[in-house]
């Protein structure tokens, strides 16, 4: 069995690639697969790897400095979820571009998922998903706004052109997959003067393992970052597959589709691909096929589209 850590820790790294190289060179040792990203402001990610790899990595990473408070949501797979390993140094570890906005000087109000469905079932609270257009089309909390972004980095807008409505909520409540868009979501409100704002703490992840599915106002899926695609109560696998051409996630009603074919297209994408890009993309589908009968990992598996932007 195939342990999968998510983390994340807002904190101050003078010089992150003076981490990068260890850090690296751990999980290599240790097996694991997955990203990591290392800037300034902290470390954000997704692994997956034997449990004891998963433990040393994670030890690891708390004894960096300032680091000890690292809180980290597990979950199994049957199956790696990552094809390859990634330690990457980048600008900021959530990207919402706006670099001033700084979640150790002020973020919302933590709301355990024990507490989640008394907050957004208080009359007045204005609650708002924080994630990508793709991944609120799968699954959400009943009632939620989805601000229709495509990327992260289109919420800054949205708050703006939203801005009036927003402060006028008695109560703001916000949540993302694992916690890390609400730090910069809710201290992006707190700095426009917004002071209700609360974000439900280790994001759906948390809610999904920790509320049983009786009690749950949550519908449909999660979508994750990995091969998993998405996750249902208790973590368990969800229904959703991925398109490898474009990388969103598509249905058991996607897949049913005219539209829909195997490593080349789906509803989403069918009319943006040309001949030679379909072709392309069957004749990897072909060798990836080849290449698991044969018992072995598929080099081409890297998918040729754009990553979804903004992990966890």
């Amino acid at each position: 069995m195939i342990r999968v850590a998510a983390l994340y820790h807002f904190v101050r790294f003078p010089d992150p690639s003076a981490i990068r190289e260890p850090l690296l060179a751990l999980c290599e040792a240790q097996g694991i697969r997955g990203t990591l990203l290392l800037a300034q402001e902290g470390i954000n990610g997704t692994i997956a790897g034997p449990p004891d790899g998963i433990d040393a990595v994670v030890a690891h990473i708390r004894a960096l400095p300032g680091c000890s408070g690292l809180q980290v949501k597990t979950a199994t797979a049957e199956t790696m979820p990552f094809h390859r390993l990634k330690v990457r140094l980048k600008r900021e570890i959530v990207t919402m571009g706006m670099p001033d906005i700084d979640p150790l000087t002020g973020v919302g109000h933590y709301v355990s998922p024990a507490d989640w469905n008394a907050l957004i079932e208080q009359p007045g609270t204005m609650v708002i998903d924080t994630r990508n257009d793709y991944e609120v089309k799968i699954g959400t909390f009943a009632g939620a706004i989805d601000p229709e972004t495509e990327s992260f980095r289109d919420f800054p807008a949205w708050v703006a052109a939203h801005r009036e409505e927003i402060a006028a909520a008695p109560r703001v409540a916000m949540f993302c997959t694992g916690g890390i868009r609400c730090e910069k979501a809710t201290a992006l409100l707190k700095a426009e003067g917004i002071d209700q704002v609360f974000h439900l703490q280790g994001g759906i992840l948390k809610y999904l393992e920790e509320v049983p599915a009786s009690e749950s106002r949550w519908q449909g899926e999660c979508f994750v970052f990995d091969e998993r695609v998405a996750v249902g109560h208790g973590l368990s696998p969800g229904t959703h597959g991925l398109c490898r051409a474009c990388r969103m996630p598509v249905s058991t009603e996607d897949r049913a589709s005219p539209l829909f074919e195997e490593g080349v297209s789906c509803p989403a994408c069918h009319g943006t691909r040309d001949a030679v890009q379909r072709a392309g993309y069957a004749e990897r589908h072909r060798q990836a096929r080849l290449a698991e009968a044969r018992g072995e990992a598929h080099v081409g598996a890297r998918l040729p589209a754009k990553t979804p932007k903004n992990p966890v």
